[in-house]
């Protein structure tokens, strides 16, 4: 079969709604540099895989759950929350292939959100069990302050580009607080649907995007004074809400719908969806193109590669055991290791 062939049946597949049949015939996308950094949760560890091969060249040990992951846009250092039993924070020298550092978190138990800070030397991790963000230097492991988020279950975190404000889910409070970053107060506590998870914010702040577990919805808020500014149903379990990042198109992978939705975040109108059977799918980010996703599938223990704009499924990679949290490093590494164990 061509890779023509193939992809004209991926496409079709995508479009009348029977995605899954094709993923068994995706193959390692053409053109692909860097390398994906995966967590697994049942593992306990990370993925290392080189996209060009498609070949995972190393397995790094992180703490108990591993669950959110970031890096830094030189691809150099990756932080990953070890947020069930671990209580820590997991510090990977991408460049070397090891893990730097382990920085205990038992002060702030359960850390999950996680994002950079101006700069990218220090970062922002919500604290659910302690209703506290925490502010962390991942070099030094330094905890350099915290703050109260006011309602409990904070398990998610947004932020405004210049760090000035952050938006918490506070699950168990059925809120979102508003935190003043510089000064470390809690500014409002907005009401929003039943049982936030995932949320994002634009990059001015104006405007934050809340999934709501239990009543199957997503809102758009604004930030100023709480105002809906537009909102979707038919979720079950909207796991996360990631943008562009020219803001242009927002998806969001449906973990118990077992779909992908994707919208225009100008217009609030959304384009369509793709059906994803039986994959669980959760962590998404983008590669260097902004156009190509990375969506983790805890049910298949892969990641699927997506062109948002034609909707096609473009391939997939093999991970570790229920991947999660994952995020693109544009360096491109040779070593291949296996310190799992």
């Amino acid at each position: 079969m061509t890779k023509k062939f193939r992809m004209s049946i991926q496409v079709l597949a995508v479009l009348v709604g029977l995605a899954l049949p094709a993923l068994g015939m995706a193959q390692i996308p053409d053109g692909l540099r860097g390398t994906l950094v995966v967590l697994n949760k049942r593992g306990h560890d990370a993925s290392f895989i080189d996209l060009a091969s498609g070949e995972i060249i190393a397995t790094l040990p992180t703490g108990r759950g591993p669950h959110e992951l970031i890096v830094t846009d030189d691809g150099r250092w990756a932080i990953g929350t070890d947020y069930s039993g671990g209580d820590s924070l997991t510090v990977f020298d991408v460049e070397n292939l090891q893990v730097a550092r382990t920085i205990d978190l038992s002060d702030y138990p359960r850390p999950h959100g996680i994002l950079f800070l101006p700069g990218q030397r220090q970062v922002i991790v919500t604290s659910e069990a302690s209703r506290q963000l925490v502010i962390v230097d991942f070099h030094s492991g330094e905890i350099v302050r915290d703050m109260g988020t006011g309602q409990p279950g904070s398990h998610m975190v947004a932020l405004a580009a210049d760090g000035s404000v952050a938006f918490t889910s506070n699950g168990e409070g059925d809120s979102v607080s508003v935190i003043d970053v510089p000064e470390g107060q809690l500014l409002s506590t907005l009401d929003v649907p039943d049982r936030p998870e995932a949320i994002t914010s634009n990059d001015s702040g104006s405007e934050i995007w809340v999934g709501s577990n239990d009543e199957g919805v997503v809102t758009v808020f604004a930030a100023a004074d709480g105002a809906q500014l537009a909102q979707w149903d038919g979720f079950s379990w909207p796991y996360r809400i990631l943008f562009t990042k020219d803001e242009r198109y927002v998806v969001m992978p449906d973990l118990n719908n077992n779909d992908l939705r994707l919208f225009d975040a100008q217009a609030k109108v959304e384009l369509g969806s793709i059906d994803l059977s039986g994959t669980r799918p959760q962590g998404v980010t983008w590669y260097s193109d902004d156009r190509t996703l990375f969506l983790s599938l805890a049910g298949r223990d892969e990641v699927l590669v997506i062109d948002i704009e034609s909707r096609a499924i473009l391939g997939r990679y093999q991970t570790g055991s229920s991947p999660d949290g994952i995020a693109y490093s544009p360096l491109r590494l040779r070593k291949n290791i296996d310190v799992s164990r």
